[in-house]
């Protein structure tokens, strides 16, 4: 369809199949090809944040995030924020990465943001509250629909690990 349309409009609908099958860089790609012809819609600009963040490249995901929670602060239920924050953390913008963390946590339940939340305060020696905001992943289990257990399912892992970690 590219082939026939290289539409932005299609450019995004396949950097979303890249992203859905994890294929970060190819989504990445296809996401630029999206923005350079289009820049007036946030999506791209924060699926590409995503693709970036998956990447390990944060200095980048940075501003696309930026672009996307000063468009819509409530982007992907707050989704944008936490990532937003985290890519702050990885770029050592500490306090800000805690303000937007502390604001992404107080409206949001997404065990992605809570478990970056917990690695970013463990990396700033507040073992104590990383432990609590993991252990707060893991407390969701119990009276979660088993569909969405199967889609945490990481998310349990992860936390669990960060727990044992941490001595919690």
């Amino acid at each position: 369809m590219i082939l026939d349309n290289p539409s932005a409009g299609n450019y995004e609908e396949l950097g979303l199949l890249y992203l859905d099958d994890g294929d970060y860089a190819r989504a990445r790609a296809a996401y630029d090809k999206a923005i350079s012809s289009r820049t007036d819609h946030v999506d791209p600009f924060y699926r590409r944040g995503i693709a970036e963040v998956e990447l390990g490249d944060f200095a980048a995901a940075a501003p696309d995030l930026e672009r996307a929670v000063s468009e819509d602060p409530d982007y992907d239920f707050h989704r944008a924020k936490g990532l937003l924050a985290w890519a702050w953390a990885q770029t050592g913008q500490s306090e800000k990465a805690d303000a937007m963390f502390r604001e992404a946590t107080r409206i949001s339940t997404i065990s992605e943001t809570y478990y970056h939340y917990a690695l970013f305060l463990e990396s700033q020696g507040r073992v104590a509250e990383a432990r609590d905001w993991a252990q707060k992943i893991l407390d969701k289990k119990p009276t979660m629909p088993g569909y969405l257990r199967r889609r945490e399912r990481p998310w349990f892992r992860r936390a669990s690990g960060l727990l044992g970690r941490l001595g919690g």
